[in-house]
């Protein structure tokens, strides 16, 4: 699968935002989508983009790597209580443990590779969730699913 393009982004709403404003990088459609949401979202307080980064071990290579979630926000819930969240915006599809039946060896790469993109996932978001477990945050992944309700 080929990687979307990043761009930069820039917010209506500057004063929301938490980090370099001259910086900010979308890596996808869907993730200007949701800086779009954020920004314009009245209970969204405060929102950056990869400015949390968490280290985890990475189940392919054994080795250790820097984790950065795309989005950590500052929500204001309907009851008024103020929450804050760290998420990860992603296709519904690399949630999910890979299925495919190869058939042939370029079938054969595509299932190891997704099953790889799957395993280091999970082991991002262990180490999320057990990291904002520790700082009063709620990890949450958001797909295409919840992207275009």
């Amino acid at each position: 699968m080929a990687h979307p393009k990043p761009r930069k982004w820039v917010p209506k709403h500057p004063e929301k935002y938490v980090g370099n404003l001259h910086n900010i990088i979308a890596r996808s459609s869907w993730e200007v989508k949701f800086l779009n949401y954020c920004d314009n979202h009245p209970e969204i307080l405060k929102y950056a983009s990869e400015e949390l980064v968490i280290p985890y071990f990475s189940p392919v290579d054994q080795r250790w790597h820097r984790y950065y979630v795309d989005f950590v926000m500052l929500v204001r819930t309907k009851s008024g209580e103020i929450k804050r969240f760290a998420v990860e915006v992603k296709p519904f599809a690399q949630t999910q443990m890979p299925t495919l039946q190869p058939k042939n060896s370029k079938q054969r790469m595509r299932l190891i590779n997704e099953i790889s993109t799957y395993a280091v996932n999970q082991a991002k978001w262990k180490a999320a969730q057990d990291f904002c477990g520790k700082k009063d945050m709620e990890f949450v992944v958001i797909t295409e699913k919840e992207l275009y309700k």
